[in-house]
């Protein structure tokens, strides 16, 4: 893989564990807004890569990542020490499976999240393209604590008849406490948010976050007659199957 070595440009601590930071955007990267991109660091000369999503939407001059701090993580505990002028190099090539060309045009996008896998979607929200193909874009993000809503005002800030944010805390007093999964599947969301009720036809799907969240998901979607985008065509769902700590 052809790696280019880039700057950090700025760190931001939402808790202790949930930091995110910019850097410099390599020479001719192209991507599209809900990919994700391979980097790392090189803290005893040999590099030590991981997947990352792009928080940035690709007409940004910079780019932008979200982490979550894992104390005896081979690369995220050495993440969480750089600061700006830090050396990080980056992959030349993205992918990803949260792209608006992996679902159908349709009535509303649900974008389905827990903790970090929310950094994708944000990507998608800071691009225009979504709000062309669908009436309404729907950001369900679901923590455990409320320092774990990242960038939780500039989505706040955003919020109109088009574009919905709806963040849960599972574990502290908050308006919604309950999974944003579970309201979703159950139909509450529907009702609290004054829409009408899901509809394979009309309404798509994306999901990102800890593996039994996109499994449940997943499995809901598929038992009432909803189809994932895969090798064999484009559906109304997808999922990103490469979520990263």
């Amino acid at each position: 893989m052809a790696y280019s070595e880039q700057r950090v440009l700025s760190k931001k601590n939402w808790s202790d564990n949930i930091f995110s930071f910019t850097t410099t955007r390599p020479e001719d990267f192209d991507f599209k807004n809900g990919e994700f991109v391979t980097l790392g660091l090189r803290p005893n000369k040999k590099l030590i890569p991981r997947a990352y999503s792009i928080v940035s939407s690709n007409q940004q001059e910079s780019l932008e990542f979200l982490s979550i701090r894992v104390p005896d993580g081979p690369l995220t505990s050495h993440l969480s020490e750089v600061d700006s002028g830090s050396s990080i190099w980056i992959n030349q090539k993205s992918t990803g499976s949260l792209t608006l060309d992996h679902i159908k045009p349709g009535r509303h996008l649900f974008m389905i999240a827990t903790g970090t896998g929310v950094a994708p979607f944000i990507s998608l929200i800071r691009g225009a393209e979504a709000y062309q193909r669908f009436e309404k874009v729907i950001l369900v993000h679901s923590v455990r604590t409320k320092s774990g809503l990242a960038f939780r005002n500039e989505l706040e800030s955003l919020s109109n008849q088009q574009f919905i944010y709806f963040p849960t805390v599972t574990r502290e007093s908050f308006k919604y406490t309950a999974r944003g999964s579970d309201l979703f599947c159950s139909g509450e969301l529907s009702t609290i948010l004054g829409i009408p009720e899901l509809n394979p036809d009309l309404d798509r799907v994306m999901v990102c976050g800890n593996p039994n969240m996109n499994r449940d998901v997943k499995s809901f979607l598929l038992d009432h007659g909803w189809q994932m985008t895969n090798h064999q065509g484009v559906g109304n769902f997808t999922l990103e199957q490469a979520f990263v700590l």
